[in-house]
């Protein structure tokens, strides 16, 4: 029997693949990593001040192999040559509030994988895991399916899921013993179901974070060593007057209910209370802009990544828009103080030297895998970061907090391949991170007109 299926011309490493679209990405990832060369790039490590100008770097067997003065590297048998003159080549940035589509829509899932490459995410910490992510995250780290590096957490622990103390530990240990790399929190625990998690997360080994629920606050989670939280969780009621707490103002999304009665001067308490706690931040600032300030349904679907998105999934986002703008609309004035207040936490909190990943919460309403991470880094340096300490909370910032520095988050020979080169040095505008000429994964070389044909095909079946 012949079946004809429609195909597409995919270039991959200086060679022409033709495949078919609902595999394009697989069979690009089967392929075995031929070595690559990016002759004369500007070279930001990340590891060194300013940019390392001229420089060939050498990839093999999916490493970083050599790093060395223009035309100095010789070239190995079977390289592809990327001419990067003129070019910046900085480390691949990691997505620290990913979501990862369940096994009932693989294909969605594998979509938003691709997403997350085609603009420049080379890792990223799955914040709502599910037993197929176990097996997504090898099939991914051995090179089955094109996509970011994974880090999962296992199914959400909240006030449904642990209702008492005795669930709450027995979730813990099953999750250990999974493997999901870490525990995530959601709403609705009460502060001795919270505490259970905490003892048994430290006696198994595995960290926890997330969100901060009410019953347990945010001194208490930073007492507890939550080891990230996310959202800027808890803040606002740490913010606000102690008579805004009484139960008579509702606090609302993340807190906006509080935002009349937060005070600023409080600001530099709940920053020294982080620092002591050696707590990090995973902000997501883009995704509250976006609710405090929602686009039209216009706007929204102008925006060029948002082609890419299934027009099902975008109906549910304009559908969760206007229940968000029925139950909860800011008058303008709240909403540019919520944000005010929320730009002066990470600024401060960075300024003390809390860590911070980048984080933007995608896919979520309004929030495009990858591009919502980009968004978010210019928000930092809106917010008063400097463009490379921007850079660096979606890079040196994401290896620390896991531990892998020798793995990935810089430009260092040993260091696994994940990289992007730019047409622009983000070091001099924070806008240039969008100016992606070709994304390496794992020693993976994707130019532009590669990710431009695996995005067109995206975009046609998001039409579908």
């Amino acid at each position: 029997m012949t079946v004809n299926l429609p195909h597409l011309l995919v270039r991959f490493a200086g060679l022409s693949l033709l495949v078919c679209p609902a595999l394009a990405s697989q069979a690009l990832a089967a392929e075995v990593p031929a070595p690559v060369l990016f002759r004369g790039a500007d070279v930001v490590t990340m590891t060194e001040a300013g940019v390392l100008e001229d420089r060939d770097v050498l990839v093999s067997d999916g490493r970083i192999a050599g790093i060395a003065a223009a035309g100095s590297l010789e070239i190995p048998d079977g390289a592809a040559v990327v001419d990067a003159s003129g070019r910046v080549l900085m480390p691949g940035l990691a997505e620290m509030h990913a979501h990862v589509p369940g096994p009932g829509a693989r294909d969605y899932a594998e979509d938003v994988l691709l997403l997350y490459v085609a603009h420049g995410i080379t890792t990223i910490r799955g914040m709502l895991g599910d037993p197929w992510h176990l097996e997504l995250r090898s099939a991914l780290a051995r090179r089955e399916v094109l996509g970011p590096r994974l880090y999962t957490a296992g199914p959400s622990l909240n006030g449904k899921s642990a209702p008492d103390v005795d669930t709450a530990r027995r979730l813990v240990k099953e999750q250990k013993a999974a493997g999901y790399d870490f525990l995530k929190l959601h709403p609705g625990l009460e502060r001795e179901v919270f505490d259970a998690i905490v003892d048994e997360a430290s006696t198994q080994g595995i960290p926890f974070s997330g969100h901060v629920s009410d019953d347990v606050g945010l001194v208490h989670a930073l007492e507890a060593r939550q080891s990230a939280i996310d959202h800027l969780d808890g803040y606002m009621q740490f913010l606000a007057e102690p008579r805004c707490l009484d139960g008579s103002i509702a606090p609302g999304f993340f807190g906006v209910g509080l935002t009349a009665c937060a005070q600023p001067e409080r600001i530099a308490a709940a920053v020294a209370a982080t620092l002591a706690a050696g707590t990090w931040q995973a902000p997501t600032q883009v995704l509250l802009e976006q609710w405090a300030f929602p686009p039209t349904e216009e706007e929204l679907r102008a925006r060029p990544a948002v082609r890419y998105v299934p027009v099902r999934v975008v109906d549910r986002w304009q559908q969760a828009r206007q229940r968000f703008i029925g139950l909860q609309a800011l008058h303008e004035e709240q909403a540019r103080r919520f944000i005010d207040l929320r730009r002066q936490l990470i600024r401060q909190l960075h300024a003390a030297g809390v860590p911070i990943l980048l984080a933007s919460d995608a896919p979520q309403v309004f929030t495009v895998p990858g591009d919502s991470a980009l968004a978010e880094l210019e928000i930092y340096v809106a917010s008063g970061l400097s463009t490379r300490d921007a850079l660096a909370t979606g890079t040196v910032n994401p290896a620390r907090f896991y531990e892998a520095e020798d793995t990935f988050g810089s430009i260092r020979e040993g260091l696994e391949a994940d990289l992007v080169l730019l047409g622009g040095n983000p070091l001099e505008d924070i806008a240039n991170v969008r100016r992606i000429e070709g994304v390496m994964v794992r020693g993976r070389w994707l130019d532009r007109a590669a990710l431009d044909d695996l995005l067109e095909d995206l975009a046609e079946r998001a039409r579908q």
